[in-house]
C-alpha cells in the first residue's frame, strides 16, 4: 500500500473520533466539512423495501455509514482504496470498524463484474455506497469521504499511538523491540505498510484498524479545545451528506453512554474468499450468502463469528 493510502486510513481514524466524540462542539468547525448530497431514494442506494424491513427488524438502533479513503488528484474522482463501515449499534452499546477489502468481486450497477473499490471511480459516492448496499444486502444512507495529508503529522499531533508490535513486525515498523508501545507518526505509517510478514493483505488490513482504533482513543481522550484545532485543519478534506444536526445526534448518542465498546471486523472472512485471476485480473473471489449472512448477524445482531 502506498504512503497515500495509509494517510486516508488515518484522516479517517481522525474523522471518527472528531465527528462522534466532539459533535456536540464543533457546530461551527462543522460548517467546514465539504457536503455532496446523494439520493435519498432507497432504491437509488440499492435498498429494497424487503431488506430495510429485515435490517430494521433485526435491529433498528444501528446507523451505518460508509467511509471511502480516496487516492485522487483535486478535481479527480478516484477509486476507494479504503473501504470501511462505521457502526453505531445503540442496542448493545458497540461502535464497530469494518473493513471490506477493495480487491473483492462484486457486481456494479450498469458495470457489471469487477473490484469493489471502483464503484466509486465510476460514479461517486452514490455508486460506491449503493454497491455495498446491493452486494452485502445493507441498507446504508450516508457516507464520509477523504483525500490524502499527512498521516504522520497527524498520529505526531496527538501524541503517538499505542500498538502491539508482534515480533516479525519489529525491523519493518522501525521499532527497536516487540510489545506494546507508543508509535510515532513515521513508525506507525511503517507499521501499517507491512506487507509480505504474516497473513499477507489480509493482516495488513488488520493492522491499518489497529492503528484507526488506537487514533479514535486518543483523539476521545483529548481536550476540546485541542481537538477544535485538530478539526480545523482535518474537516476541510472530509466530503459527506451528513447534515450538522445528524452529527450532533450521533455525538450525543455516543457519549451519553460512557460504557459504548469498540471493536474491529474484516469482510470477506478467512475461509470463505479465495484469490482468483479472471481475464488476467486479480479478485478476490467470496463466497456470497455466507459473507452477507456474516455481515448482517455481525452489524446489526452483534453474533460473534466463527
Amino acid at each position: 500500500m502506498t504512503k497515500k493510502k495509509i494517510i486516508l486510513l488515518g484522516i479517517s481514524a481522525v474523522l471518527i473520533g472528531l465527528l462522534i466524540g466532539g459533535g456536540l462542539y464543533f457546530v461551527t468547525t462543522m460548517n467546514k466539512l465539504d457536503r455532496e448530497s446523494i439520493s435519498n431514494n432507497n432504491e437509488d442506494l440499492g435498498i429494497s423495501e424487503d431488506v430495510m424491513k429485515e435490517l430494521e427488524e433485526k435491529n433498528s438502533k444501528v446507523k451505518n455509514i460508509a467511509l471511502f479513503g480516496i487516492d485522487a488528484e483535486e478535481g479527480v474522482t478516484g477509486r476507494s482504496d479504503a473501504i470501511m463501515i462505521l457502526t453505531i449499534d445503540n442496542e448493545h452499546n458497540k461502535l464497530k470498524l469494518t473493513s471490506i477489502m477493495r480487491d473483492s468481486y462484486v457486481n456494479i450497477d450498469g458495470r457489471g463484474k469487477d473490484k469493489i473499490n471502483h464503484a466509486y471511480a465510476f460514479g461517486g459516492p452514490e455508486l460506491a455506497v449503493k454497491t455495498i448496499n446491493q452486494n452485502f444486502n445493507l441498507n446504508i444512507q450516508d457516507f464520509a469521504t477523504v483525500n490524502f495529508s499527512t498521516l504522520p503529522k497527524i498520529i505526531d499531533a496527538v501524541g503517538g499511538v499505542k500498538i502491539d508490535v508482534k515480533d516479525y513486525e519489529v525491523s519493518r515498523s522501525g521499532v527497536s523491540q516487540a510489545g506494546l508501545q507508543n508509535l510515532s507518526g513515521e513508525q506507525a505509517l511503517k507499521y501499517s505498510r507491512i506487507r509480505y510478514v504474516g497473513n499477507g493483505d489480509f493482516e495488513r488490513t488488520q493492522r491499518q484498524r489497529e492503528v484507526l482504533m488506537a487514533l479514535f482513543h486518543k483523539v476521545m481522550e483529548r481536550s476540546i479545545p485541542s481537538n477544535i484545532t485538530l478539526a480545523n485543519q482535518i474537516l476541510p478534506m472530509v466530503k459527506t451528506n451528513l447534515t450538522n444536526t445528524e452529527i450532533i445526534k450521533m455525538g450525543t448518542n455516543v457519549m451519553s453512554n460512557g460504557s459504548i465498546t469498540p471493536e474491529m471486523e474484516r469482510f470477506p472472512r478467512d475461509g470463505y474468499v479465495k484469490g482468483q485471476k479472471i481475464n488476467g485480473v486479480y479478485y478476490l473471489v467470496y463466497d456470497e450468502e455466507d459473507t452477507i449472512k456474516q455481515m448482517q448477524d455481525y452489524l446489526f445482531e452483534d453474533k460473534k463469528l466463527d
